[in-house]
């Protein structure tokens, strides 16, 4: 039994007349008389009453054709089910992402990608950006947003996003009615900044920008997340510098502050495994692609 059989048998029902259903299916009567033949003879029963002018279904035939019908909806199903996956529009993809990114593009990215893929869900873990090489590693995660660099070669990484470092005071400061800062005057603060092994191009850029203000930062108090970094300046527990998107976050009790001095663009990079086959990680890959012109 083909599937081709399937197709005459339920055809031929629809119609009730092998002239009509030969010229439906584009080929000759007698053919089709024969493969329905055929058909009967593999399932051992009859599937229509033939008369000179009548054709009617069993009733075999009328539970066979509903047996059949569901299967083709079943195949027809599995069709548009293989379809859009090999083009990437169904399935699920694991993302993580550094903190900072939920302020800045993180947003833009989920509603873009839903928008023009909605049958793939997303599921979404911040995570540090060690955390996230290690479950790339751990193929545990398909798509990471994090701080660069990455220098392993089995992994595609490319800048998406850049933006000014900002100095987060608590409201109270002396220097919080200031409208820019000069970091030299932070000398002798107290400094609120996260473990260098979490993310250390960010980490090394603000030492470096420290220094070339002509000292080095006294860590009072290391936290992993920046929401947290936040949280504790505005619990008066020192000063931070951040990305400026971390004013979205308006956490009362912290004021932003712009830098007098001219500081480096600090960089949000996508990342994902350079071997990658997955046509729903390789659209969301192009579609991060393209929405990062627009920023």
């Amino acid at each position: 039994m083909e599937l081709r059989h399937l197709r005459y048998f339920v055809t031929l029902a629809e119609e009730l007349h092998f002239g009509r259903a030969a010229e439906r299916l584009h080929i000759a009567q007698p053919p089709l008389s024969q493969q329905i033949r055929q058909l009967e003879g593999e399932l051992g029963f009859e599937l229509f009453y033939r008369t000179k002018r009548n054709v009617q279904l069993t009733e075999a035939g009328h539970v066979f054709l509903g047996e059949v019908q569901q299967i083709m909806r079943q195949l027809q199903q599995a069709i548009q089910v293989g379809r859009q996956t090999s083009r990437g529009e169904i399935g699920q993809l694991v993302v993580g992402f550094v903190s900072s990114a939920a302020y800045n593009i993180l947003p833009t990215i989920l509603r873009t990608f839903r928008s023009c893929v909605p049958g793939v869900s997303i599921e979404l873990h911040e995570l540090t950006t060690d955390q996230q090489l290690e479950w790339l590693r751990e193929g545990r995660m398909d798509v990471g947003l994090l701080r660069p660099p990455v220098e392993e070669n089995r992994f595609s990484c490319e800048t998406i996003f850049q933006e000014s470092l900002m100095v987060a005071l608590p409201e109270a400061h002396l220097l919080a009615s200031q409208s820019n800062m000069c970091l030299t005057s932070l000398a002798n603060e107290p400094f609120i900044l996260f473990p260098r092994i979490l993310a250390p191009g960010l980490y090394d850029l603000i030492i470096s920008l420290c220094q070339q203000a002509g000292f080095s930062p006294k860590v009072a108090q290391e936290a992993i997340q920046m929401q947290t970094i936040v949280s504790l300046v505005a619990a008066e527990m020192g000063v931070a510098i951040v990305p400026a998107s971390l004013q979205n976050l308006q956490r009362i009790g912290v004021v932003y502050k712009t830098v007098q001095q001219s500081t480096p663009k600090v960089a949000i990079a996508m990342i994902w495994r350079k071997n990658e086959t997955s046509p729903t990680v390789l659209r969301l890959v192009e579609i991060v692609k393209q929405a990062a012109q627009q920023w």
